[in-house]
């Protein structure tokens, strides 16, 4: 019998592992969606509501994540590397997370948004988890490396965007008239959601790592 063989042989005829890290592709997609129609509404209880119900996506995150690790704990055949496999599952999770992060802080402050940095910021993460989840998907049969590939890259240049955009709104914030609680506020929120970006690269970067190493 050839390796090759005996390598099907013990490698988990689900590839629970891609349909794992699927899973968790669209939740994300799900909870961008939400974020960004949440924040498209201008009905302040509405908008709110929405925001909250984020928390669900998030916990539902969670619970794939764990299911990660414990497949990771009973796997011997894996894959890919199996630290390539923590890091991109952590990487995942904290995309949720500070999502929901900066939901609830809206939530919060209730802030005023007078240059429309919330929904700004939305657009952005909304396209880089996109991005995400075509490199995700891309990752079960890697037939397609160049799609994978500037999925990556696009989430690379949406990482700058943000960047950018933080720049303007902190140049624009400094400038004006605003009390220092409130400008703590937006700081706060506009950081965070420029983290989500960040996390996305962190993602993207992992997958690149991975289909170096694979493909």
């Amino acid at each position: 019998m050839s390796f090759d063989s005996v390598l099907k042989f013990f490698l988990p005829k689900d590839r629970i592992f891609y349909s794992l890290f699927e899973e968790v592709a669209t939740t994300l997609v799900q909870m961008g969606g939400v974020f960004k129609a949440a924040l498209q509404e201008e009905d302040l209880s509405k908008r709110d509501a929405m925001l909250k119900t984020l928390e669900d996506f998030e916990h539902k995150n969670d619970e794939t994540t764990h299911r990660i690790f414990v497949e990771l704990g009973h796997n011997f055949i894996t894959p890919f590397d199996r630290e390539d496999i923590h890091y991109l599952a952590t990487s995942l999770d904290d995309i949720a997370d500070y999502i929901w992060g900066a939901a609830k802080r809206i939530v919060n402050y209730q802030i005023n948004d007078q240059y429309n940095t919330l929904p700004a910021f939305a657009e952005i993460i909304v396209k880089a988890i996109a991005s995400i989840n075509i490199s995700i998907y891309g990752l079960r049969n890697m037939k397609d490396l160049r799609a994978i590939t500037e999925a990556c890259v696009q989430v690379n240049s949406l990482e700058n965007a943000a960047d950018d955009l933080l720049d303007s709104t902190m140049l624009k914030l400094f400038s004006s008239n605003i009390s220092a609680v409130e400008l703590i506020k937006q700081k706060d929120i506009y950081q965070m959601l420029e983290v989500v970006t960040d996390k996305c690269e962190d993602a993207a970067n992992v997958v690149e790592s991975i289909i170096i190493k694979y493909s």
